[in-house]
Order: structure tokens, then C-alpha cells, then sequence
């Protein structure tokens, strides 16, 4: 299956950055009325499989790697979310490099970061003018 491009929008009082292919989904919400981001990988094979530490590698131009022990997950483990006031490394994570992996114990999942500069860039525009 082809990828599908990244796409930012707004849905009701969210800020929203999606991306589907083969591997999973990825979206990440801005909630200004919390005010709070999330990212979500839900897998499309499998359920996560609990652990302590979620990481999330982006790997390109500017590589980088964040770590919590916050993750959540929902829709029978397939999906992980995390939660945070501040998001400012995950987006430039997302528009800087060519992939970014979720990694939770020996379970990963990898996404291509091809075409998401310019969405992430208006996901930043919507979250910080969320009435665009």
C-alpha cells in the first residue's frame, strides 16, 4: 500500500495532524481548551504490548529521541497515547527528519516523515490560532 500524505486540520475545537500507511497511524491533537497535545501510533497489526518506557526515535537531518513512562493505551492496545503541555521537539521531530519510530519494550513501529514539514507547519499555525 502507498503511503498517505500527512495532513493537518481542524476537527471541532482540535488542532489535527494525521498520517496512515502500511505500518499504523499516527496522529498527533492540540485541545485548546486544555490546553494539551497528544500523539497517538496505533498499530495495524498487533496490539502494543505494555511496558514501562515509551521512546519515540526520529531519525533524518535533526535526530532525536524522547522517552516517557506516561503512555496510555486504548482501542484493545493496538493504539498508545502520550499527553503533554509542550510539544515544540515532537514537531520539529516530525518536520525535520525522514522517520520516526515508536519503540516500547522490543516492539517498534516505523513511519515516514516524507511530505510533513508543510503539515506539521500548519498544525503549529492551528494550535496557536486554534480559531483558524
Amino acid at each position: 500500500p502507498t503511503a498517505q500524505a500527512w495532513e493537518a486540520r481542524v476537527e471541532g475545537p482540535l488542532c489535527v495532524l494525521d498520517h496512515a500507511e502500511a505500518a499504523g497511524m499516527v496522529r498527533v491533537t492540540y485541545d485548546p481548551r486544555l490546553p494539551e497535545y497528544a500523539i497517538t501510533l496505533t498499530r495495524a497489526d498487533a496490539a502494543w504490548t505494555p511496558a514501562p518506557v515509551f521512546s519515540i526515535q526520529f531519525d533524518g537531518t535533526q535526530s532525536l529521541k524522547i522517552s516517557t513512562d506516561r503512555q496510555r493505551y486504548g482501542a484493545e492496545g493496538r493504539a498508545l497515547s502520550v499527553t503533554d503541555r509542550g510539544f515544540d521537539n515532537v514537531l520539529a521531530g516530525l518536520a525535520l527528519n525522514e522517520t520516526a519510530t515508536g519503540i516500547l519494550g522490543s516492539q517498534t513501529m516505523t513511519v515516514s516523515l516524507a511530505g510533513a514539514a508543510d503539515p506539521v507547519q500548519a498544525f503549529r499555525t492551528c494550535a496557536t490560532s486554534p480559531s483558524v
